[in-house]
């Protein structure tokens, strides 16, 4: 009975070393290497495990590499991917590049992909350039007639600028201002009309692409519409501005004239104080006698009097003409 139960413990701890070896030590992979002929040791992928790395995304793309006819050690795989580099993506960029003739090292697609950009990507775009549309980019030539013209770009990749070199945006913005350029150096909305290849050959010849990381081909106008009258905008603007100007200082002249006004009013009206003081003061001092005063009165009582049979005089005939108009 005790040996039974031994037995069936030693089976059961081979059991167990049997599971955790295949579950710890990639045989199948390794089959898979000693099949395509590529030299991975064993002990190897055991540590690569050890060291976090998945050994079928290292080998796996080796063996790809190699079957291309690429040379690359599992070193080199193992750091990009410890890195934090898509090994797969980079081995596949290297054999595109291989097949289309493209120089491209192992160091330099390593440096695309750890800079964030899709390396595959720019192989393909470096083989088959891009074509970028750019929205309609507002210009305005000197006769003050803006136009909207809308580009066709065609870029290819350029590997060698592709780590730190400046993006689409950049280039699509350079694009803009280059057309900006040409078109507002016309003399005429119609002459950029008549000759739109201009643009195209102006704005190329500028160097545009310079410091980024694709290389622009050519530059093709898709179109171009006549948009708003901006010089006559502006006049109108300017004029608008002049008239408020004037208004404004118009009306601080009417301001200031009757403030004059008031202050003439007010010299009248002091100057009308100062006139029974003087009379009194004449009469104190024998230069004005009573009937002198009565005489000033009555002239004043007479001139109040015309005046009010002058006001009344016109209301009388203002209101005889209505009568006669409603009579007829």
């Amino acid at each position: 009975m005790e040996s039974t139960i031994g037995i069936v413990i030693i089976c059961g701890v081979i059991l167990l070393f049997v599971v955790l070896f295949f579950a710890f030590v990639p045989v199948g992979l390794w089959i898979s290497c000693l099949a395509a002929n590529v030299k991975v040791n064993i002990f190897n992928m055991v540590g690569m495990k050890l060291r976090r790395v998945v050994p079928s995304a290292i080998v796996l793309p080796l063996i790809k590499a190699q079957k291309a006819g690429l040379k690359l050690t599992v070193n080199q795989l193992e750091a990009h991917y410890l890195a934090g580099g898509h090994v797969d993506n980079v081995v596949n960029a290297l054999i595109a590049s291989e097949r289309a003739g493209i120089e491209l090292p192992f160091e330099r697609a390593a440096a695309i992909d750890l800079a964030g950009r899709d390396v595959l990507d720019a192989v393909r775009m470096s083989v088959n350039p891009k074509v970028i549309e750019t929205p309609n980019i507002s210009a305005v030539a000197k006769d003050g007639i803006e136009l909207l013209v809308k580009a066709r770009v065609t870029v290819r990749a350029d590997l060698e600028r592709l780590v730190g070199g400046a993006g689409e945006a950049t280039t699509l913005a350079r694009i803009g201002e280059g057309i900006v350029t040409t078109v507002g150096s016309a003399d005429s909305h119609k002459q950029v009309l008549e000759n739109p290849d201009d643009i195209s050959r102006l704005v190329l010849s500028k160097g545009l692409d310079s410091g980024t990381a694709f290389e622009i081909l050519s530059i093709d106008i898709a179109d171009i519409d006549v948009g708003r009258n901006i010089g006559a905008q502006l006049q109108i603007l300017q004029a608008e501005a002049d008239k408020n100007i004037a208004q404004a200082k118009a009306e601080e002249r009417r301001a200031m004239a009757v403030a004059r006004e008031q202050e003439m009013r007010a010299y009248v009206v002091e100057a009308e104080a100062e006139v029974p003081k003087a009379m009194a003061q004449a009469f104190r001092e024998g230069n004005l006698g009573v009937l002198d005063y009565y005489r000033m009165q009555n002239v004043k009582a007479d001139t109040k009097m015309r005046e009010a049979l002058g006001e009344g005089g016109s209301i009388n005939v203002e209101l005889k003409a209505k009568e006669s108009d409603q009579t007829s």
